[in-house]
């Protein structure tokens, strides 16, 4: 049957149902047990030797087996999956006949003792059962898992309704978070919230979304990080604050980007950009332990090892390594542009030298990085907030964490000079001016803010997305994001 036919079908069955006097969308049902708690009452009872338990369970059907007199109808809840058995002679004809208007899909409320079939099932024997909603459309026929990927991303209710494997990923994502704030706050940040509507889309390089507010006449932006507010509270007081939530990016959608993502911030005064490595170290080891049970992760054939310390090394040599380029000493645009093509890069003419070391790291570090690598000390001209290293003109004390071939985290020790500041985001607005998009903004609210005085302070930005994409083996953010940003439907 066409899927017209199988609502028409399925609706025809709603109102047998309403003809008996039974309301398939009923207003609530109790249930005692679940069906990993019902499973385990009757193990109970069997070491006790006491009398079977009665259990009220509920769940989605996702089997029915009709032999002769009874009916098998398995039951599917948020812990697992319960067989329960429905006999005529002890349901009643009426009762019994009505199952004929079940479907696999609909929900059903079962009450019964429990008790275990000649195979040692663990079964309810069913007394007495209610429908809890009729579902007009049929399931996936494959109820063992749905395959097709762009219906598993389109429509994730089915994917999560039959892919247990997916429903685990996404619960294995939440015990991560949890793990992340709970490191954070044994160590005293404090959680906070800043706006995701802001006048100035400060805070990182990147193209934002842009929005009209009508009460205040003005535009606004999606907020593309969380650093110029979360600074501004360091010059209010706090000490140890960060935020835990969803930026915004109006760019390319590929297997490592989609247009909001989830973003960790968290700041610290008196710190520096190595207290900083060793906080996001830990903080991922502790989440590693914590839901994986292991510091050791797969990752294709081979495997990542988290275990501590991770080592460091400075991007201008981990860009000699893989490429053979010395960038320091090809500190003109043009040779190094002539040089990043002799390797493979495909060159835009107009990048300047900052973006060519960029472009390099991005295609010949990062997905060559496997293991847990921390690289240190970037040139100030891809750094505009970061602090300069002292003995090392022309770089800044920022480091990137790159694991199973991405970046995972990016830290500084933060710039609080803000005439410096001020100077830097002049020298962003003539890179944007000379035709760099991607470049800082400046915010005159958050310069003001510097200019009362911000103390020496580290600071982290760590992609959740990311960091569950390589705990949980995956290589697309779309498989760790439970609602991806997909194209329209029949567009290429």
């Amino acid at each position: 049957m066409d899927i017209e036919q199988v609502i028409a079908h399925r609706q025809a069955k709603v109102e047998r149902w309403r003809a008996r006097g039974v309301d398939p969308y009923p207003p609530r049902f109790r249930r005692t047990h679940t069906a990993r708690e019902a499973v385990a009452a009757l193990v109970e009872a069997e070491r006790r030797g006491s009398p079977p338990p009665a259990v009220t369970v509920a769940g989605r059907i996702v089997a029915m087996r009709q032999m002769g007199r009874a009916t098998f109808i398995d039951l599917r809840d948020g812990s697992g999956r319960l067989q329960t058995y429905h006999r005529l002679d002890a349901l009643g004809e009426e009762a019994y006949a009505a199952l004929d208007d079940l479907d696999l899909g609909d929900f059903l409320g079962v009450e019964g003792e429990m008790f275990r079939t000649r195979t040692g099932e663990p079964t309810v024997q069913a007394r007495a059962y209610t429908l809890l909603c009729k579902a007009l459309r049929a399931p996936p026929e494959k109820w063992h898992g749905l395959q097709d990927t762009e219906t598993r991303h389109r429509q994730r209710y089915l994917d999560l309704m039959v892919n247990e494997e997916v429903r685990e990923r996404f619960r294995l994502r939440q015990r991560i978070v949890q793990a992340v704030r709970r490191y954070l706050d044994e160590r005293g940040f404090l959680e906070v919230e800043t706006p995701v509507l802001q006048p100035h889309a400060g805070g990182a390089a990147a193209r934002p979304f842009v929005t009209y507010h009508n009460a205040l006449e003005r535009h606004l932006y999606l907020r593309i990080a969380l650093e110029l507010y979360l600074k501004r509270l360091l010059v209010g007081g706090y000490e140890r604050v960060y935020e835990l939530g969803r930026v915004f990016r109006n760019e390319g959608v590929t297997g490592r980007h989609n247009p909001e993502f989830t973003m960790l911030e968290a700041y610290q005064a008196y710190a520096d950009y190595t207290d900083m490595m060793e906080l996001t170290q830990g903080m991922i080891v502790q989440a590693a332990r914590e839901a994986l049970g292991t510091l050791q992760v797969p990752c294709g054939d081979t495997v990542i090892d988290l275990t501590p310390p991770w080592p460091r090394v400075s991007l201008r040599e981990a860009i000699r390594q893989h490429t053979g380029i010395d960038i320091e000493a090809l500190r003109d645009a043009a040779a190094l542009r002539e040089a990043a093509a002799t390797v493979g890069l495909a060159v835009d003419p107009v990048w300047d030298w900052a973006k060519l070391v960029d472009e390099l790291l991005a295609n010949f570090v990062e997905p060559r990085t496997l293991q847990p690598t921390f690289v240190v000390d970037y040139p100030v001209e891809l750094s505009p907030l970061a602090k300069a290293k002292p003995g090392a003109p022309g770089l800044v004390e920022r480091f990137e964490l790159f694991l199973g071939g991405r970046e995972i985290a990016n830290a500084y020790t933060e710039l609080n000079d803000p005439l410096e500041q001020r100077r830097r985001f002049q020298e962003q607005a003539r890179r944007r001016a000379a035709g760099q998009e991607e470049v800082e903004t400046a915010d005159e609210d958050f310069l003001v803010a510097l200019e009362h005085g911000m103390p020496p302070a580290g600071g982290l930005g760590l992609g959740i997305d990311r960091l569950v994409m390589v705990l949980t083996g995956q290589s697309s953010i779309r498989e760790v994001v439970l609602f991806p940003a997909l194209r329209e439907k029949g567009t290429s």
